[in-house]
């Protein structure tokens, strides 16, 4: 599964770890992704959305 909203499009950031020290790490900014039961094209389906999309009710969920 990618990591990647199915309504907007937002996937993993890429950034650097920093410590007191200043070293430089990379890391990986992931998105807060769920998966939900939602209407998609008039039927059912198992999405993958971000809690952005969710919580701006851009996903019409089932019950």
């Amino acid at each position: 599964m990618a990591r990647v909203c199915e309504v907007c499009g937002k996937k993993a950031m890429a950034g650097n770890n920093v410590s007191h020290a200043h070293n430089r790490v990379p890391r990986r900014f992931l998105p807060n992704l769920q998966k939900v039961r939602a209407f998609v094209d008039g039927s059912v389906r198992r999405i993958t959305v971000c809690t952005n999309c969710i919580k701006s009710g851009r996903v019409q969920k089932a019950a």
